[in-house]
């Protein structure tokens, strides 16, 4: 399947947090398109920051029986891009190259490798564009 989008951890966490207000519905929005679509993507790196955060980390984290059908959900509604071999060497590249935290550089990769063209996210690196994959802020 082509993906038109890889969606970051901050955007799927949103629609979850009763306490994130207006960033609550936006991101539901965002979601509700993008599953619309049928052109996003999740890695599985996102999917275990999601399970993390939600789980333990918003205000009222999900209880396990919610945050296993969250996740089920997610993997029925996105598409999951697996952390191949090639996916940390090429995050390693981009932390060197572009000055990328790793886990940042693992979603530039992940999106770069299945020519994903944009990332989601709310935490954008220091350049909107890097080697074919463009980053946008979907809350503003």
């Amino acid at each position: 399947m082509t993906c038109d989008v890889l969606i970051d951890t901050n955007v799927l966490v949103y629609a979850y947090d009763a306490a994130a207000g207006e960033k609550q519905r936006q991101a539901i929005e965002i979601l509700d398109k993008w599953v619309r679509a049928q052109r996003a993507a999740i890695s599985a790196q996102v999917l275990s920051e999601f399970i993390v955060v939600a789980g333990s980390k918003i205000s009222h984290p999900l209880e396990p029986d919610e945050l296993l059908a969250s996740v089920d959900r997610l993997c029925c509604s996105f598409t999951v891009l697996p952390i191949t071999p090639f996916i940390p060497r090429e995050a390693l590249r981009g932390m060197l190259t572009y000055q990328l935290s790793y886990w940042d550089a693992q979603i530039w990769a992940a999106a770069r490798l299945n020519q994903v063209p944009v990332v989601l996210t709310e935490d954008l690196p220091g350049q909107q564009y890097i080697e074919g994959v463009r980053y946008k802020n979907p809350f503003l």
